[in-house]
């Protein structure tokens, strides 16, 4: 019994030793059909490294030949495979622009999208890929109303959506934290609020906000030089107003009426000179 597993791990080997050989072959010194064909075979075994070597090789021989559609979309999918994800969502989109017949079309578009997703860093890192994902995911969803992806294309798309609402709430509250050692800051904080509430009309950041802006502009004016401090009181009193016909319940509301009050007191001692 020991023997039959020694010769046949011996078959196994020597099949696998005689494949990488002729993969080896081909590979370096191949003609572009053979690496073309060793290509699919790598591509089909799931050997999707190796077949990402040959078609590397093969592109410039195929290009404007009916072949290169196939060949594309398999870079594509060995990237995606590969977990290449950023090369992937390029590559499939340059397949939808390249090839907008193609019977592959739909399912290129959606994956282009699904890379650029799991591409995507977490919300704190560079939003690029984020950016891509939200945009691909967009135009399939309106391209492909009536894919049987478009449950899931909607759900990923909220999700980038949540994701990037997030880190912009985050970057303003960064912008405030900080403007104790870089009164700049405060005015930082206050467009990046206002471009949150624009840009994400409805978020769930709503309230906490628009309590954070009040609080910027408020030390913002409380901190500035007296020939602008009238003008910027005025304007976090604005702020205070906002808060309070949006959220005139809100648990801030206490702490907001504070620095309010605070406010008026300074504008009668400028009003008194």
């Amino acid at each position: 019994m020991q023997k039959m597993k020694n010769l046949a791990y011996i078959v196994v080997m020597l099949l696998v030793l005689t494949s990488c050989g002729e993969y080896q072959k081909v590979l370096n010194k191949g003609t572009v059909e053979d690496q073309y064909k060793m290509a699919v075979k790598m591509y089909e075994a799931q050997k999707y490294g190796k077949a990402l070597r040959l078609f590397e090789k093969i592109v410039p021989s195929y290009r404007g030949k009916p072949q290169m559609e196939r060949i594309q979309f398999m870079i594509a999918q060995s990237n995606f495979n590969e977990k290449n994800y950023s090369l992937a969502g390029y590559y499939f989109n340059r397949f939808t622009g390249n090839y907008p017949k193609s019977s592959k079309q739909e399912e290129a578009a959606f994956l282009s999208a699904l890379s650029y997703y799991k591409a995507a860093p977490s919300f704190s890192l560079d939003p690029t890929d984020t950016n891509k994902a939200l945009e691909s995911f967009q135009k399939f969803i309106d391209a492909y109303p009536d894919s049987d992806k478009q449950e899931e294309a909607n759900k990923y798309y909220t999700e980038l959506r949540s994701k990037l609402e997030k880190k912009y709430f985050e970057i303003a509250k960064t912008y405030y934290r900080t403007a104790d050692y870089d009164s700049r800051n405060y005015k930082a904080a206050i467009v990046a609020f206002d471009n949150l509430l624009e840009d994400y009309l409805g978020t769930k950041y709503k309230e906490e906000a628009l309590y954070y802006r009040l609080k910027a502009a408020h030390d913002f004016a409380m901190k500035s030089t007296q020939r602008r401090k009238a003008e910027r009181i005025k304007e976090a009193v604005k702020a205070y107003d906002k808060l309070k016909r949006n959220f005139p319940e809100s648990k801030f509301m206490e702490e907001s009426n504070e620095m309010l009050a605070t406010l008026n007191k300074e504008q009668e001692q400028l009003v008194k000179g």
